[in-house]
């Protein structure tokens, strides 16, 4: 491939910059990583040691707007509520509200709390105790909720799907309400713009009363009425007077709904939501009566075994708001002494809400328009119409441990407290605070909640500079894939090229090469690679001084001999009397090729395990030393493998994580590989060549092996040798005889396999010394 143009690059980059629509935005790995470090910022804080996964999909057609599980935080930023704004600065600001309001249930919605309200619910309890009833038409509504759960099974799922619902409008309110006082900055400004944004295309009690007439329920009117007050304190009653049922109603709930948006027990909110369910229960009954008999009417062929949960799921869903309540089996960060269960894993039917947002619509979603696009102009990409979906999140070495060690929130800030002002967003990771061993935290008393009707914005002015910065990475990696795609024709054009001899050109070969990393081959790297980097490192320091040394020249004194004498330590006693002038000298010019053998039976005594590591610290160790370095695997199928894992032209910096892919794979016809490395070798311009093979030493294909096989690669070495190919065989294991037998003379005893990549990086330092 030829010399690979970092001009040219940024030049692409700036060209699919402005092309880049708001489905490959919204979608990108790039953008869900940002909201994945953005939740990690946060949690971290508290000492939450599982990392918040972040997963963003586009699906128009879906109702749904966000939902967690605490494990992951899921956007639709297909949803017409955040496509109908106008401009991407818009849009992303929807997003991030919607991401801090999701986090918000991250950071203080008790799922354990919530997990035990619904247990407790399926077998007629009341959690977390009973109900304090006022009047006997509060106890013979209980009394008849108990009974309606009784008589039919399917009333069970019915009423726990109302209460989810009740408990979600309570939380919402609750949540959203700590965000904006706890995070003023990107979080808390983007998370006002949604709130402006919803509110004003909330419905009004007055179009809810119109839609009952239209496949509507007055319970649905007093729910959003609800939700409204717990959001923005506010009823929005449009010509509907106060008088009212619906709004008097929510009026005698006011004192409940005020304790549930104040409190930071969510078991307060579970007393609040039991208090509803028996205070409306006439309204709710008769809404899921409701809901059961619209299911029937839908039931193919009149049937009557509609899914009326579901069709319940779709009106609630459909309401103003979107935003479902999380499901998990964890303690909010901040809760003190509660711990959670190991793991952090929910059941299935708790990952419902998830999983309804993730799943795909009967029908292909249908473009948004102009909503949809960036507005770049002519020259632009279209949204393609198939749904897309990203997701990003665990971090190296982190563990899914659900283990919350943090206390009040206030005694975790250090005595801090929120910070007044917004923080600027930075692409750079910081300081993270250290979890301390506490024994005790702080509790404040008389506490209280407050409007802040002058509140103007914190002041952020850097949206605009955020989106651009993720335009250009989310562009940059386009780019990028592009370009290792077609760098992989050209190594398949160059394997096509090459004389292989007669054994060899009937054979088919495939070149495979990584385009674009995955964020789990990454985080595998990370979690392996301390040790491995810190034995390159080691390596790298035996050398540097004396490369050092050799370029600046100059007086080296203290020898034991030499031609000329230093009268300064004439008074040694050791003999190291002589010295010498050095003059100034450069490394020769070295490129290294490492050729992997990955047949099946590297997979016996971590043969494959060495390999990988070998060649994790060999490119390591000369990418410090400025040395060109192309790492390779091969075997076969019906073909030979290639396998890319290193190139001397790098395009992006993902080649250390490529080699996690060096795996025991099929069978190995080691000449056709051995000569497509030499090669590419050859036709380097560095004056030393040095070929590094790691193998079994037994050549295995069909018609392949044996005798005949080990003469090939004897005459491909004799062959590249006289072409000025320095061969280095290094043996795994018990093999020696085979790798001596064949390549002889360059033939490496590796008896320890722990001392394999040691050995060979000793070869390479033979030829960089002066």
């Amino acid at each position: 491939m030829a010399r690979v143009s970092h001009k040219k690059i940024k030049q692409l980059i700036a060209q699919k910059q402005s092309k880049i629509t708001d489905r490959q935005f919204f979608t990108s790995r790039i953008l869900a990583n940002h909201f994945a470090d953005i939740a990690a910022a946060q949690t971290r804080r508290y000492g939450y040691r599982r990392r918040v996964k972040c997963s963003i999909i586009w699906k128009p057609k879906n109702p749904s707007l966000a939902c967690t599980d605490n494990a992951l935080i899921q956007i639709n930023a297909g949803n017409p509520q955040v496509t109908r704004q106008k401009g991407r600065q818009a849009r992303y600001e929807q997003v991030c509200g919607l991401f801090a309001h999701e986090l918000g249930h991250v950071l203080y919605t008790d799922f354990l709390a919530s997990q035990s309200y619904h247990s407790f619910q399926e077998i007629g309890r009341w959690f977390p105790e009973n109900p304090p009833l006022r009047n006997a038409a509060e106890r013979d509504a209980e009394a008849d909720l108990l009974a309606y759960q009784k008589a039919d099974p399917k009333n069970v799922g019915l009423l726990g799907r109302i209460s989810h619902d009740i408990l979600n409008v309570l939380e919402d309110g609750y949540i959203e309400n700590r965000m904006l006082m706890d995070y003023p900055g990107i979080l808390g400004s983007s998370l006002r713009a949604w709130r402006k944004n919803r509110l004003e295309n909330f419905p009004t009690i007055e179009d809810m009363i119109d839609r009952e007439e239209d496949g509507g329920h007055i319970w649905m009117t007093i729910r959003n009425a609800m939700l409204s007050y717990m959001l923005w304190g506010e009823l929005k009653y449009g010509g509907t007077p106060l008088s009212d049922e619906r709004i008097q109603v929510v009026f005698s709930l006011l004192s409940e709904l005020d304790t549930a948006l104040a409190s930071r027990d969510y078991k307060d909110r579970c007393r609040t939501a039991n208090l509803i369910l028996i205070r409306c229960w006439s309204y709710i009954k008769d809404f899921m009566e409701f809901c059961k008999d619209q299911a029937e009417d839908t039931a193919p062929g009149g049937s009557g075994s509609g899914d009326s949960d579901n069709l319940l799921s779709k009106l609630l869903s459909s309401l103003m708001g979107g935003s479902e309540e999380g499901s998990g089996d964890t303690a909010p960060v901040d809760a003190g002494s509660t711990s959670s269960s190991p793991g952090g894993t929910a059941t299935g039917q708790q990952r419902a809400a998830t999983a309804a947002l993730a799943a795909s619509s009967n029908d292909s979603e249908e473009n948004e328009g102009e909503d949809a696009q960036t507005g770049s102009g002519a020259g632009e990409e279209p949204e393609s119409e198939e749904e897309t979906e990203t997701s990003a999140g665990g971090a190296a070495g982190e563990t899914d441990d659900s283990d919350q060690s943090a206390g009040d929130e206030t005694a975790v800030q250090l005595g801090g407290g929120p910070t007044p002002s917004h923080q600027k967003v930075s692409d750079q990771e910081g300081g993270r605070i250290p979890l301390q061993e506490t024994s005790e935290v702080s509790a404040p008393e008389g506490g209280t909640s407050e409007r802040d009707d002058d509140y103007e914005g914190s002041g952020y002015t850097g949206a605009a500079a955020d989106i651009e910065r993720l335009l250009n990475r989310i562009a940059e990696d386009s780019v990028t894939t592009d370009l290792e795609r077609q760098r992989t024709e050209e190594l398949t054009e160059l394997a096509q090229s090459i004389s292989y001899g007669d054994i060899h050109d009937g054979v088919n070969k495939t070149v495979h090469r990584i385009a674009s990393v995955s964020d789990d081959m990454k985080e595998k790297y990370q979690s392996i690679a301390g040790e491995l980097l810190h034995i390159s490192r080691q390596l790298q320091k035996s050398v540097l001084q004396q490369m050092q040394d050799s370029r600046r020249g100059g007086k080296q004194t203290s020898l034991l001999m030499g031609r000329r004498l230093d009268s300064h330590a004439l008074f040694r006693t050791d003999s190291r009397v002589f010295y010498k002038n050095a003059l100034p000298n450069e490394m020769p010019a070295l490129c290294v090729g490492l050729l992997l053998d990955e047949s099946g039976s590297m997979s016996w005594n971590d043969r494959a395990t060495y390999a990988r590591s070998t060649a994790i610290i060999l490119y390591d160790f000369c990418q410090a030393l400025g040395i060109p370095i192309t790492v390779y695997g091969h075997s076969t199928s019906d073909r030979v493998d290639l396998y890319s894992y290193a190139e001397f032209e790098a395009i992006d910096r993902d080649d250390r994580y490529r080699m996690m892919d060096i795996s025991a794979r099929g069978s190995n016809r080691d000449g056709a590989a051995l000569r497509y490395v030499a090669e590419k070798l050859v036709r380097r311009p560095e004056d030393i060549k040095l070929l590094m093979l790691v193998s079994d030493g037994q050549p295995a294909d069909y018609n392949y092996y044996g005798t005949a096989a080990e003469e090939d690669l004897r005459g491909i070495k004799h062959e590249y040798q006289r072409k000025g190919i320095i061969f280095v065989a290094a043996a795994i294991g018990a093999d020696k005889e085979n790798i001596e037998r064949i390549y002889g003379d360059a033939y490496l005893d590796i008896t320890d396999l722990t001392k394999l990549p040691i050995k060979l990086a000793g070869i390479i330092k033979q030829f960089i010394r002066f």
